[in-house]
């Protein structure tokens, strides 16, 4: 304890922090600029009739046109906490408006948007506007040093998200099948010199397979150790702009290669900070103002902060374990899969078509899924349990509304998970409209038969 509390007091310079606050509200405003200009709100948002949702978060959905007013105020608050003005007010509403947005549709689950959300949590309890911000300039002071554990806060942060990546890959079908990887990399025919040589050859697969694996475990320590951080730093530029490169994976590469940047000394920062600074007053005019340098920022609410940065992180380090909690195969239930950093751990596609009985007469018909969901929409249905009671439950309510009488709601699904043959995966005989969104094992999930090749 006495270490601890040792370890609480020891400072270091504040530039590192400051330069990733720099590069983390960039990247998200342009994030959102771009998510925009691709008409994905429109798309995603204002087109369905219906929005998968998230269980306890049902009460999110998309405002209809004010949507894009929640995207401004994202994209405004992540520019401003670029440039750290009224920072805390700027971090606190881009995580509420980055995270509403996240919660409106379950169907565009990223990691990466749930590793955004809850750096930006963090990011709330740091001092990120204490050296080279434009609160600096109101305030009219600056500060040298902040507390040494706030920046170590979000190398853990990586250091996690890339160490359980690499726990995940290490199963049988990502080690000893090379899947999903021996489906998807064939695909990529196309990419010139290796895309008709290397994406075709099964040891290439394999080599991939285990090199990802080995990446996510040990490229945190290597980044930590100073003798092989440029090295460990090439890796991850290489690593990240070859797979951006083969998977439409959007930004979260470049988040990754610009938040590995934290784990190098402050010298390192200061250069950085001073070519911008340089940039700046040859782009624009600006007359110098006084700030006083203080030598120790102060930490406020300091008996707040580290107790709920402390809770912060022993959720993330035990909240990826759930799925111990469940039995079958992981890959096949998905219970305890999302927000765990499984990443496309697996290739999944199914075919699921829906039933309506009336329970006395027991008359039918059949459902068109697309009368209802967009392509996308259907595409994520059909392999996922909880998507697939939920717009059980749906359709129950509308045809129950529509005057339909004793309704029931029966399933015929059948999914290929990881190049096995496509099994039956829904219980037919359940009717899901009776079945309720818990955290319990959902028992008309049929068990995975791994025979089936």
């Amino acid at each position: 304890m006495n270490r601890f509390q040792t370890y609480l007091t020891q400072k270091t310079n504040a530039s590192p922090l400051a330069v990733f606050r720099i590069g983390f509200g960039l990247m998200m405003c342009y994030s959102i600029i771009r998510f925009w200009l691709k008409g994905w709100i429109e798309s995603i948002y204002l087109e369905p009739a219906f929005h998968f949702s998230y269980y306890g978060f049902e009460w999110i959905k998309p405002l209809g046109s004010f949507t894009y007013i929640i995207f401004i105020i994202c994209g405004l608050s992540a520019f401003f906490v670029a440039l750290g003005f009224k920072y805390r007010l700027a971090i606190i509403t881009f995580f509420l408006s980055f995270t509403y947005i996240e919660l409106m549709e379950k169907t565009t689950y990223l990691n990466h948007y749930y590793f955004i959300s809850i750096l930006s949590f963090l990011l709330i309890f740091l001092p990120a506007n204490a050296t080279f911000s434009i609160d600096n300039i109101f305030r009219k002071r600056s500060f040298e040093e902040i507390p040494n554990w706030c920046i170590d806060a979000i190398k853990l942060l990586l250091g996690i998200v890339y160490f359980y990546a690499g726990l995940a890959k290490i199963n049988s079908d990502w080690l000893f099948k090379a899947m999903p990887l021996k489906i998807w990399l064939p695909s990529k025919y196309d990419l010139p010199i290796i895309g008709e040589t290397l994406m075709q050859q099964d040891w290439f697969h394999y080599a991939m397979s285990w090199s990802g694996m080995l990446y996510d475990l040990f490229i945190p320590f290597l980044l930590l150790y100073k003798r092989t951080r440029w090295f460990a730093f090439a890796l991850v530029v290489f690593f990240h702009i070859f797979t951006r490169v083969l998977f439409p994976i959007g930004m979260f590469p470049y988040v990754m290669i610009v938040g590995s940047l934290i784990f190098f000394e402050a010298d390192f920062h200061k250069k950085i900070i001073a070519f911008i600074k340089k940039v700046i007053q040859k782009v624009i005019q600006i007359k110098s103002k006084t700030i006083e340098i203080i030598p120790e920022y102060k930490l406020k609410f300091k008996s707040v902060i580290i107790p709920v940065v402390m809770l912060f992180f022993m959720i993330q380090i035990i909240f990826p374990f759930r799925f111990l909690l469940y039995n079958g195969n992981l890959f096949w239930t998905e219970q305890g899969y999302r927000f765990s950093w499984r990443v496309m751990l697996m290739e999944k596609m199914g075919s699921t078509t829906f039933k309506i009985v009336d329970g006395e007469t027991n008359n039918f018909f059949y459902v068109n899924n697309s009368d209802f969901l967009t392509p996308l929409q259907e595409k994520q249905m059909s392999f996922q349990p909880d998507f697939i009671l939920e717009y059980a439950h749906y359709l129950g309510d509308h045809f129950t509304n529509q005057g339909h009488k004793n309704v029931q709601v029966f399933v015929e699904s059948y999914v290929a998970l990881n190049g096995h043959l496509s099994q039956l995966f829904i219980d037919k005989t359940v009717d899901l409209y009776q079945e309720e969104e818990s955290f319990k094992p959902k028992t008309w999930i049929l068990p995975f038969n791994d025979d089936k090749h």
